[in-house]
């Protein structure tokens, strides 16, 4: 089961900590990921990390103002963004799966319902 909080309304260049608490998936050797969906577009991948080393992938299009991480006692993994500017408005999901999907957002089996992210 994956959850998400932590979405809202945030001003431009503030930042946001998103939480998804991913019950099943942490402790075994899979990819947990942060997708984003903006109004009328596709899904996109922003960063992963797959739970069996700590390794971290970004989007290139986001690398210096995210960060992403786990608390293995929470079971939850963390997305933080900053500079956060009006067009990263969003719906962001959390994703988890035995691949790596950053490219390819779609080959996620598991997801999350999202949390919204409103930039203004």
């Amino acid at each position: 089961q994956l959850v998400e909080s932590g979405g809202g309304s945030v001003e431009a260049g503030g930042s946001v900590r998103l939480s998804c608490v991913a019950s099943g998936f942490t402790e075994s050797g899979n990819y947990v990921a942060w997708i984003r969906q903006a109004p009328a577009k596709g899904r996109e991948g922003v960063a992963s990390i797959y739970t069996g080393t700590d390794r971290t992938y970004y989007a290139d299009s986001v690398k210096g103002r995210v960060a992403i991480w786990r608390d293995n006692a929470k079971n939850t993994i963390y997305l933080q963004i900053n500079y956060l500017r009006p067009e990263v408005t969003a719906i962001y999901y959390c994703a988890a799966g035995p691949v790596c999907g950053l490219r390819t957002p779609r080959i996620y089996k598991y997801w999350g319902q999202g949390t919204q992210v409103t930039v203004s």
